[in-house]
């Protein structure tokens, strides 16, 4: 900004005005052209990036900054800053992120009051990374799917723009201090999403190691593409059902190309998340009922609002907990939120019209918590037959088991359930006591550690006694190794991002299930910790770095 104030502020408010119609004129576009292809999901980030570009308030603080002698553009700098410090001064983390869509359009509009940026886009090189502090949804679509990979100081997993690069397929990673500071125009750098590494300037050793693994892993699609239609069967004949992991629309076309024998877990929260207000019942029902159309007659298994610990949303009145993991959230929300839950259940009950409909509710630690939401459910579907609507042909009830409590539950619980499934990423964090949000601990916990396996098994036999369905979810159950160990427990059903799933058959295809079983009773009897050794020693010629990377 070279002029930082102003002598005629009637003229710098002109045009400070003619230059947000400019912009409110391009967001229009850009939205409009985005849109076409875009989600239902998607189409509500950038209605509320559209929202902040009308913002009367924000207009009319600028225009004071100008009333105060400073000129258009330093006066949309100082009230870029202002917003700045009062975001920085709200405690819910969802709101905070909402400053990079602001930022963006304020970027956006000192672009256009200076004139200075405007030919960037025309500048982009051949495959290009985006290195930057912080990218708004708004940024993103301008540069388009050309990205090949986006690599950010700030930002966060719950961002718009993190939701809009996933659907676009751009490997986007967060938090990479010091980048900006070291990265120059025209800089050779590898982007590895799969480890959450950048490769700056990288030398010829290392390059030649990098194309490598993009070799190798170019051939390991080529392979696990030609699995795609054949059996997770092991040499000895035990056949493993793998399924998919989803949350938004743009996943359901992985359905198909992956291999998965369905969605065996159904994020239904992202929605929500990325919601401005609660989103209506009817929108609810017109989702649903695409997904179900989209996944061809596979299961789907919903699970229902899962919010509450990392996952906020921003019309939602919480109040701050001091260990927010174990507080109010999931099916707790539900449960004292009974409107929520009911219209949600009403929107699945609708969407799923005369086909089966696989329902499972979050977090449940005591089973009348499991009870009160099937009776709610039960409820929805005969208010719903009693009234002359249509209803699913069959519903499925089923349960996330997250905490240790459910494995001990009476038996009246594993008799009334159709189906449960395990969550590891909240069931680890409680049975080792480490905070799956916390860096200094998360890592401390083994999948494979034989006293988690072991509990696994008492899962899976209690499961067994009363001819339950269960299956695995979570990070886990994608990686190869944790996905044989999960197997020889019992494990049936592994429920995984897609992916995972090529990897993870292509490795219980060569193996002999029951080696890996007789390498986990060793481990025991030589009073091990894990039996992550004795399995990768049982299954040896099988191993290599990438087959269970």
């Amino acid at each position: 900004i070279t002029n930082p104030v102003c002598d005629d502020p009637r003229a710098e408010i002109a045009r400070l005005r003619h230059a947000i119609e400019t912009m409110r004129s391009q967001v229009d576009s850009m939205i409009s052209s985005a849109a076409k292809n875009a989600s239902l999901e998607q189409r509500e980030i950038l209605e509320t990036y559209r929202m902040l570009a009308n913002s009367r308030g924000w207009l009319q603080r600028i225009e004071s900054h100008i009333g105060s002698g400073l000129s258009a553009e330093a006066s949309v700098e100082k009230e870029q800053s202002e917003a700045r410090a009062r975001m920085a001064q709200v405690p819910d983390p969802f709101l905070r992120y909402r400053l990079h869509d602001l930022d963006d359009l304020s970027y956006r509009l000192l672009r256009i009051l200076t004139g200075k940026g405007q030919g960037e886009l025309a500048e982009i090189p051949e495959n290009p990374v985006l290195v930057a502090r912080h990218i708004g949804p708004g940024e993103l679509l301008q540069y388009g799917r050309g990205l090949r990979g986006i690599v950010l100081e700030e930002g966060s997993v719950g961002s718009h723009a993190t939701i809009i690069a996933r659907a676009m397929a751009i490997p986007l990673l967060v938090h990479v201090d010091g980048i900006l500071t070291e990265a120059l125009n025209g800089d050779p750098v590898f982007v590895d999403g799969d480890s959450g590494s950048v490769f700056l300037r990288p030398d010829d050793e290392t390059i030649a190691a990098l194309r490598g693994k993009i070799s190798m892993r170019v051939e390991a699609r080529q392979r696990y593409s030609r699995l795609r239609d054949k059996p997770a069967t092991t040499l000895d004949g035990v056949t493993i059902s793998l399924l998919m992991n989803a949350g938004v629309m743009t996943d359901l076309p992985n359905l198909g190309s992956s291999g998965a024998e369905g969605v065996g877990l159904f994020r239904t929260e992202l929605r929500f998340l990325a919601a401005r207000n609660i989103p209506k019942r009817d929108s609810l029902t017109r989702e649903y009922e695409h997904i179900l159309d989209s996944a061809l007659g596979k299961p789907v298994m919903f699970r229902t609002l899962d919010i509450g610990s990392d996952k906020v949303l921003a019309y939602f009145n919480r109040e701050d907990e001091p260990n927010p993991a174990m507080g109010w959230r999931a099916i707790r929300i539900g449960l004292d939120r009974k409107f929520v839950l009911r219209m949600q259940l009403q929107a699945l009950v609708r969407g799923a019209k005369e086909r089966a409909l696989h329902v499972m509710f979050p977090m449940v630690a005591e089973m009348d918590e499991y009870f009160d939401a099937r009776e709610h459910l039960m409820d929805v579907v005969n208010r719903e037959r009693n009234r002359g609507l249509v209803v699913p042909e069959d519903v499925k009830i089923g349960a996330m088991l997250e905490t240790p409590s459910m494995a001990f539950a009476n038996d009246r619980f594993f008799e009334s359930v159709d189906f449960i499934s395990i969550g590891g990423n909240d069931l680890k964090q409680f049975f080792f006591a480490a905070d799956r949000q916390n860096e200094r601990v998360r890592g401390r916990y083994d999948t494979l550690s034989l006293s988690y396996l072991g509990f696994i098994e008492h899962v899976v036999t209690r499961c067994a006694r009363f001819g339950t369905s269960v299956s695995y979810c979570g990070e886990s159950a994608g990686k190869p190794l944790e996905a044989i160990g999960l197997a020889a427990t019992g494990i049936r059903r592994l429920s995984m991002r897609a992916a995972s799933i090529g990897p993870v058959k292509n490795l219980l295809r060569q193996i002999n299930l029951s080696s890996v079983h007789q390498a986990i009773k060793r481990s025991r009897e030589r009073g091990e910790q894990s039996a992550r050794q004795s399995i990768l020693e049982a299954i040896g010629p099988c191993v290599t770095p990438e087959s269970i990377s």
